[in-house]
């Protein structure tokens, strides 16, 4: 049997961390960001944990992580 291919578009995206919960970056800051209060902008910032119902598929993209 072949090995399983890894998307690599998720690879880049998302990281499985040692818990087995997947973080991701926040999404809407590349740019439009005049409109954006800069309250908004800020809490934009960082990684988030990943929502339950998304993990399956995420995990499925990413077999060895």
């Amino acid at each position: 049997m072949p090995k399983m291919k890894t998307k690599k578009a998720a690879a880049k995206r998302f990281v499985v961390r040692a818990s087995g919960s997947i973080k991701r970056g926040q999404a809407t800051k590349r740019h439009i960001l005049t409109k954006r209060t800069t309250k908004n902008k800020r809490h934009l910032r960082g990684t988030v944990q990943m929502h339950d119902s998304d993990v399956a598929a995420v995990k499925r993209m990413l077999p060895y992580a």
